[in-house]
């Protein structure tokens, strides 16, 4: 019975290690996807700025 207790234990724990680390690597990943937005907002701001001379031929 003590086996069957510890195998519940270990099979709850790597599952609950897995969990984290996709919750985790979610989190990473949307934040990393904020600060690119953050960055793509002002690029766009500076582009708007300097308005480009369209060339002909």
């Amino acid at each position: 019975m003590q086996n069957f207790m510890n195998l519940i234990g270990l099979m709850c724990a790597a599952v609950a290690a897995l969990a984290f680390g996709v919750l985790a690597a979610s989190g990473i990943c949307r934040a990393a996807f904020h600060i690119l937005k953050i960055h793509a907002r002002s690029y766009a701001k500076v582009r708007q700025a300097k308005p480009e001379i369209a060339r002909i031929g």
